[in-house]
């Protein structure tokens, strides 16, 4: 099984990285180990730490529709350029963490997604150093509020509101490019999602290229590669699962946002 890169909470409140244990112990690193960080002697047993979020980004880059079957369920074509927006990092939770449903919206979605963990700075890279630049691969939900969506004209809103990036339960360092990504909804076998990977539009080395003739990508930033087809409503006390193939499975369950 490949090396699993966590970050997690004590209960006092400190926060680590460390490498998650078959036991669920995890051995502390000594900082983020997209900064080098390296193994300590300290472990924290099972049940003695809260999983969060695997990283803490400056910024949370999103493509939109880079996959064809999904442009075409939204009804617009592939576009000819990857499309960007942002999410913003306080919209990130951890795996287990609630999707919080606003009161604003009467369509939340989810879009199940591979996520990217940058590395070192990217600024202005060539598709092969920017490849360089990706650290690890971890599992995404772009949750959105579809009708607010359309009716904005813009995303900002739709896909910012807090708890509305699930991102987890961690990251590895390699991923296959025909690694499967599916999105389970419940408790129901069928997958309402269910596409490879390597079927993006853009791939991943490509897109963080683009983003980085945009701005500057530091390390322990999210790129957001995109969702399959498939995507539709949630509602509360809906669970999604997201698995991808090499990396794990995703799970937050969907509650209301109180006021």
């Amino acid at each position: 099984m490949a090396q699993r890169y966590v970050r997690i909470q004590t209960p006092e409140g400190r926060i680590y990285y460390g490498l998650l244990q078959l036991s669920r112990s995890v051995q502390l690193l000594d900082a983020p180990p997209w900064l080098k960080g390296q193994p300590t002697e300290r472990s924290l047993p099972p049940d003695s730490y809260k999983l969060l979020a695997p990283c803490a980004p400056s910024k949370i880059v999103a493509v939109g529709k880079n996959y064809t079957d999904h442009a075409a369920e939204m009804g617009t074509p592939v576009p000819s350029e990857p499309l960007l927006f942002l999410k913003p990092p306080s919209a990130a939770i951890a795996h287990g963490d609630a999707i919080a449903y606003p009161p604003q919206s009467q369509q939340v979605e989810y879009e199940g997604e591979l996520a990217l963990v940058i590395g070192d700075r990217c600024v202005q890279c060539g598709p092969e150093e920017a490849g360089a630049k990706i650290w690890g691969y971890t599992i995404a939900n772009d949750v959105t509020a579809r009708d607010l969506q359309k009716r904005d004209g813009q995303w900002t809103r739709a896909k910012g509101f807090d708890t509305f990036c699930p991102l987890g339960p961690w990251i590895v360092r390699e991923l296959s490019p025909g690694s499967r990504l599916q999105t389970f909804l419940n408790d129901d076998p069928q997958p309402v999602q269910s596409a490879l990977v390597d079927e993006m539009v853009f791939p991943p080395d490509v897109l963080v290229s683009y983003i980085s003739q945009v701005m500057t990508l530091l390390p322990g930033d999210v790129v957001l590669t995109g969702t399959p087809r498939g995507v539709g409503p949630l509602a509360i006390g809906d669970r999604t699962r997201i698995s991808i193939e090499g990396i794990g499975v995703l799970e937050n369950t969907v509650k209301q946002r109180l006021p």
